[in-house]
């Protein structure tokens, strides 16, 4: 290329040869260069403007969970910025890559009281050490020639470890006009090398060793997901004969239906889980470091349990002699310990070729099973949270994606709402920021093109949900079911249980959401639903659309979800916060 450009020139072709299609942000005076150039370019990646910066990263989430695309968020400085914090928070804690590009007042300005200066200087905040914690890169750009090895660089770091990678782009460098350059082509994704042959070995004397007792247990987790491994999960899990829990963020990366499948584990889940996980003679744990959500009560437990951990970071386990890493990549993990468990002594062609071949026949059967059949619910009948949240998932169509938020409303939909086959199944259990669903799935929208839905609670609506205007302005597939239970419904619930029951900071007054959302934005199917009838009549005319809908459903803010420390609690007879586990707030 012989032209020059403008270092936001260069972001955004740099951007399309990476193939990236979506940048999504906020406007503002330190960014709006960016937004020219790619208003400007042929072919370049479409701006998306959300209503807040942390709907943005929200929406960079969504995106690359729902189709393992790498997203790009872009924010303005100050306030801007600020608000990008949550959300690039919740992209590292969940191990989401992502590149975020940050305006900052102009070089020249650095130390003299610029509006938004966050340069360090002078006493102003400095925001490449805040960012520095937050993200797994970050990099100030103050020389226009800097962006050459300072983009590609980025892109890397968020991929690589993986997590979201920060650039500061002060607004005079990202005018500045660079000489002709030769701008790197599509970069190649990170090999990480397989583990060593005796780690290999001794994790398949462990749990070979374990499958003749009582068995193994694995617990999935994201991981599976992200390296798009289900098959592959699915086929060591045979290899073993063993029954596999999911960590509550990872409910789609094995089969419901399949027998094997014993359901959530950790706080979310159920004391028969818990229990049939401690019986194991030993533990897989695929993707997953074991964070408390997923293993809450089990810690202890396995100190004296023959451990095998897929995952590349190691997990939150005490070291013991009977506890075995793989770091490799998951995939080629899972191949490689299912040809050694199917083909003992064969050659590695020969195990390959075996792991391969059930590989390929579970996909095959999992993909003609049929759908779970629900109990029938008469269109007569009333609706709580659980009730509502099977209505909602029995009418999901094939490969829809489902978004659940936070509190309450996400122990229900991880309990009563099944993956679509084909689907995917997206909660943030990282920091699990209220109001995360509604910018994820309109990122999830983007990535895929396929109906998307989120159920979040009224108190995440009242946070961010105005970025259903987001989907009404891109006609995006989304719908949004709302249970307005008038309260912040996890914390009543603990107001309730632990903390005597006679007051609360957490009801609201009454809102017509569903009313105030048809009237607001005149043309969307927004409305309220009282009985499964007219449930099942509102979904069933927003998935027969490419329109976004909303549903908004009235439920009793006293129905406890199904969530172990409350059910605890409700069966010790507690009203003090004794013992209380993991709770969130």
């Amino acid at each position: 290329m012989t032209t020059p450009f403008r270092v936001v020139d260069f972001i955004v072709d740099f951007l399309s040869r990476q193939e990236v299609r979506h940048v999504f942000g906020v406007g503002g005076a330190n960014i709006e260069d960016l937004y020219d150039a790619l208003h400007l370019a042929a072919h370049g990646p479409l701006g998306v403007v959300a209503k807040h910066e942390f709907s943005a990263a929200t929406m960079a989430d969504g995106y690359h969970r729902a189709a393992q695309r790498m997203p790009v968020v872009a924010a303005t400085s100050g306030a801007g910025a600020m608000n990008l914090v949550p959300g690039l928070a919740e992209l590292r804690a969940s191990c989401v890559p992502a590149l975020a590009l940050i305006g900052q007042p102009p070089v020249s300005l650095n130390g003299r009281g610029s509006f938004q200066e966050t340069s360090g200087l002078a006493g102003s905040m400095d925001a490449a050490r805040l960012f520095g914690q937050i993200a797994v890169d970050c990099e100030r750009v103050e020389e226009p020639e800097a962006i050459l090895q300072a983009l590609p660089r980025a892109f890397a770091a968020a991929s690589a470890a993986p997590g979201p990678a920060v650039l500061l782009l002060p607004k005079d460098v990202q005018q500045a006009v660079l000489a002709p350059w030769d701008n790197p082509a599509k970069q190649a994704a990170p090999e990480r090398p397989s583990s060593a042959a005796a780690d290999r070995a001794q994790a398949v004397t462990l749990l070979r060793s374990a499958a003749e007792r009582q068995g193994v247990a694995v617990i999935a987790g994201e991981g599976v997901a992200r390296a798009d491994a289900r098959p592959e999960l699915a086929a060591l899990a045979t290899a073993l004969g063993a029954h596999v829990a999911v960590a509550p963020d990872a409910k789609d990366v094995f089969d419901d239906r399949d027998p094997r499948h014993l359901g959530i584990a950790g706080v979310i889940g159920s004391a028969q889980v818990q229990a049939a996980l401690e019986q194991a003679s030993a533990v897989l744990l695929a993707g997953t470091r074991l964070p408390q959500m997923a293993g809450a009560g089990l810690h202890d437990h396995l100190k004296g349990v023959p451990v095998v951990c897929l995952d590349p970071r190691p997990p939150f386990l005490e070291p013991h002699e009977d506890l075995v890493r793989l770091t490799g990549d998951l995939r080629e993990e899972m191949r490689l310990l299912t040809g050694e468990l199917l083909a003992p002594g064969a050659g590695l062609q020969q195990r390959n070729g075996a792991a391969r071949a059930l590989v390929d026949n579970l996909a095959a059967k999992q993909a003609s099973a049929p759908s779970v059949e629900l109990p029938h619910v008469p269109d007569s009948a009333a609706l709580d949270m659980a009730t509502a949240a099977r209505l909602v998932g029995a009418a999901l169509p094939e490969r829809s994606t489902v978004v659940s938020d936070a509190g309450n409303t996400g122990a229900v939909t991880i309990h009563h709402v099944g993956v679509p086959p084909g689907g995917r199944f997206i909660v943030a259990m990282g920091m699990g920021g209220m109001g995360h669903s509604f910018g994820a799935a309109v990122g999830a929208a983007f990535a895929t093109g396929r109906r998307t839905c989120v159920l979040a609670g009224d108190g995440a609506f009242f946070m961010h949900g105005m970025e259903v205007h987001t989907a009404i302005e891109h006609r995006l597939p989304v719908t949004f079911v709302i249970f307005d239970n008038r309260s912040h419904g996890m914390c009543r619930t603990r107001e309730q249980l632990f903390y005597g029951g006679d007051y609360s900071y957490n009801l609201f007054g009454p809102a017509r959401i569903g009313d105030g959302m048809a009237a607001m934005f005149p043309g969307l199917d927004a409305v309220t639903a009282r009985s499964a009838g007219e449930l099942r009549a509102a979904l069933g005319r927003a998935h027969a659309t490419r329109a976004p809908a909303l549903i908004c459903v009235e439920t009793d803010p006293a129905e406890v979800p199904p969530f172990r420390p409350f059910q605890d609690a409700i069966a010790a007879g507690s009203n003090r916060p004794v013992n209380q586990g993991v709770v969130p707030g």
